[in-house]
């Protein structure tokens, strides 16, 4: 058996809330996938920022310490060097964002740019166990984070972002597949 808590409101608190939440869902932004092209656009957005920082050299010499303390990127630049890494970069995040910006008009093509966001982004929350001086000493250590920890931490979200539009993206897909088999 679930228990249901509820906080106690004042009833005329709670019959204005009523109120607010009646005309909010009948308004056109609470209605459709305005949500859903939001996020996506939003993506898009921030990879073509993203990328686009990847071609400078601050921005490569910027990120030494992610790649020296990231368990799945480590590799890189052996591989790359420095620049060559930078570059890698700059280019899946851009094909991503192209991807997801295909998405708007293509599901399918869209699965792949999610599916390569949450890559990324799993790559990157990796880093933040073996980022060092990521936590303040000063105010005890964890949780109090600071520096690269602390700019790593909007990837927590843009994880959770990029999982919620995999999920759409493959539902979306799959009924696009089944009316396709349907009418065949």
């Amino acid at each position: 058996m679930t228990r249901v808590y509820s906080v106690a409101v004042p009833q005329r608190m709670e019959r204005t809330m009523d109120r607010l939440i009646k005309y909010l869902s009948k308004t056109t932004a609470f209605q459709g996938d305005l949500d859903y092209k939001l996020v996506r656009a939003s993506m898009v957005i921030i990879y073509f920022f993203f990328g686009y920082q990847k071609w400078f050299d601050y921005e490569a010499q910027g990120l030494i310490p992610f790649f020296t303390h990231g368990p799945l990127i480590s590799w890189m630049y052996p591989v790359f060097g420095i620049k060559g890494s930078s570059y890698f970069l700059g280019v899946s995040e851009w094909l991503f964002g192209g991807l997801l910006f295909a998405g708007f008009w293509n599901k399918k093509v869209s699965v792949l740019g999610s599916l390569g966001s949450v890559l990324t982004f799993i790559t990157t929350v990796t880093i933040i166990p073996f980022m060092p001086d990521g936590w303040a000493p000063s105010a005890g250590g964890f949780p109090a984070m600071v520096g690269n920890v602390a700019f790593l931490m909007k990837d927590v979200v843009l994880l959770a972002v990029s999982f919620y539009l995999l999920k759409q993206d493959v539902a979306r897909a799959s009924v696009a597949t089944e009316l396709a088999t349907e009418t065949a």
